[in-house]
């Protein structure tokens, strides 16, 4: 039975990375179809993906919806096109000509995987991705840098409980189970999320080191997402507290900050006094009520959020 599968790209002024990331899926194996959701753009990428790389399906925003919101447009128009399996691939990210193909072989033999990852490089290839290796130390993910180094990964697939979504390959029974990503998040923190769900409805989350991805993202821009102290500080509360196995209640988070506000004053940390009044002031503008009913949505089997 022939597979249908279809890659999806979320973009935003992607023009650097256009010609590399859509040939490199041109050239796939394996028959693919492939989804691009813009956001926005404004350097005049949308115009060349359309002009030179006819055979995607590209959907234009108007407006900028975020790394989550786009994908499951994406996603959920794949699902409804009888797909297989959703490969989510980044906009600055490219594939070997095999490496979906390899993923979908070891998927359909390992049925209890929701979401498999390539190994991802660095942009030349020459080394890991930073952030990928460290996703996979040894306590995080079992015996897979001593096997690479002894040889020894045929065939074999290594358990994770989180790997970045920028080479994620979800099968069509995980869509069905977690559905797309939560609209609690924004930009970062959606992928840890969506891991988080994956495990709570009992499937698995994998790396198969005979599938390859580069990701070139080592001269990027120093980011606002993670110097905005206010702004990560949130994005970490959010994520706390949309974790379907947490328990912890909007007056825990409270409870905890004047803890540490009353700690500081009595130590005289006049510093960590008022970055603590801080951050009781971003604890007050997160919308607790609508993120845990986006909570208890995911925690219920069904294409959540698509």
């Amino acid at each position: 039975m022939r597979l249908n599968i279809y890659v999806v790209i979320v973009t935003y002024n992607p023009k650097k990375w256009i010609d590399v990331c859509f040939n490199s899926l041109r050239n796939s194996t394996i028959s693919i179809k492939t989804i691009v959701i813009d956001n926005a753009s404004t350097d005049g990428s949308s115009e060349i993906i359309k002009e030179h790389f006819p055979e995607i399906d590209f959907i234009q925003s108007n407006e900028n919806l975020g790394f989550g919101k786009a994908n499951n447009i994406g996603i959920k128009k794949a699902y409804d096109n009888n797909a297989d399996y959703v490969f989510l691939l980044n906009q600055d990210a490219w594939i070997n000509n095999n490496s979906i193909e390899e993923l979908v072989k070891m998927a359909e033999s390992s049925q209890t995987y929701g979401v498999l990852s390539p190994i991802h490089l660095n942009g030349k290839g020459s080394a890991l991705d930073y952030n990928f290796s460290k996703y996979i130390i040894p306590p995080k993910c079992m015996n897979i840098y001593s096997d690479i180094y002894l040889n020894k990964t045929e065939k074999t697939i290594y358990d994770v409980n989180f790997i970045n979504a920028a080479a994620w390959l979800i099968s069509r029974k995980c869509i069905e189970l977690v559905g797309g990503f939560s609209p609690s998040f924004f930009h970062y923190g959606e992928d840890d999320n969506y891991c988080e769900r994956v495990l709570f409805h009992n499937l698995k989350i994998g790396v198969y080191p005979n599938s390859e991805i580069y990701h070139d993202r080592e001269q990027k821009v120093n980011n606002t997402y993670f110097s905005d102290e206010k702004l990560f500080y949130k994005r970490n509360i959010v994520f706390k507290f949309s974790n379907p196995f947490s328990k912890r209640t909007k007056f825990s988070f409270y409870k905890s900050e004047f803890k540490s506000i009353y700690i500081a004053l009595a130590c005289l940390d006049f510093k960590g006094f008022r970055k603590r009044i801080d951050c009781v002031s971003v604890l007050k503008t997160i919308d607790f009520s609508t993120i845990n009913k986006n909570k208890e949505i995911s925690k219920k089997a069904g294409k959540s959020f698509l």
